[in-house]
């Protein structure tokens, strides 16, 4: 998974860094809530990872303002020292989905990320067959997506972005991330591959001949694929 951090204690911000990178996560590591929330107007993540004490804009404030502006969906776990009962309520209300006091401890922080991951559908993919999203279906076992039952013809690559915009509906996500997801890479793959492959899939979808469905890109952002009916 791609997952952004916000924590400004480097020592803890390495250990994090270290525990999900060892489990293959690709992280974002942010020492403020303003630097974050300036990389996530540009950018989109699978999970988010928030200290609540943190310089400039408070990890309870990001929260506020991803929720309200920038992605109501993430999954979003807070790990603070604010502990009290009041403080989980108050981050659970504005949208957290777990919380985990410090200090923390490394196999209940990653089993908490994996239950998150799983909630949301990631990892699934040798368990979960088919997905319906009608008029599409996508069968991940034969790794073949259909249109009111009519087999598409589609290269491995546009089958996996298919299934990864389908898992994320809704969700604008950056072209970055859709390159490290799908392509495997970081880095230096020219993004017009990513609208390449998008404009593909708009004709082999039939995006343009419907109204319940669209594929939008959003600008210098990425896309966001959306049932509209």
């Amino acid at each position: 998974m791609r997952i952004a951090i916000l924590e400004d204690d480097k020592d803890q911000a390495d250990l994090l860094k270290l525990w999900l990178e060892e489990k293959d996560h690709q992280c974002s590591v942010f020492s403020d809530g303003n630097a974050f929330i300036r990389a996530y107007s540009r950018d989109s993540y699978d999970v988010v990872l928030l200290d609540w004490m943190v310089p400039h804009l408070s990890g309870i404030d990001v929260l506020k303002h991803l929720r309200n502006h920038l992605d109501p969906q993430v999954p979003v776990v807070f790990i603070t020292q604010r502990d009290t009962e009041e403080d989980i309520v108050e981050a659970l209300s504005a949208g957290a989905d777990d919380f985990i006091a410090k200090p923390i401890r490394q196999m209940e922080t990653m089993a908490r990320i994996d239950a998150i991951a799983r909630r949301v559908g990631y990892g699934d993919e040798n368990t979960a067959e088919n997905y319906d999203f009608a008029p599409y279906s996508i069968d991940t076992k034969t790794r073949q997506v259909r249109y009111q039952g009519e087999l598409i013809d589609m290269t491995q690559k546009e089958y996996e972005l298919t299934l990864f915009l389908f898992k994320n509906l809704g969700r604008v996500i950056s072209r970055g991330h859709l390159l490290e997801m799908v392509w495997g890479t970081s880095s230096q793959i020219n993004t017009r591959t990513v609208d390449t492959h998008i404009s593909r899939l708009r004709t082999k979808l039939q995006l343009d001949q419907q109204d319940d469905w669209k594929l939008t890109s959003v600008y210098r952002h990425g896309y966001r694929l959306e049932n509209v009916s």
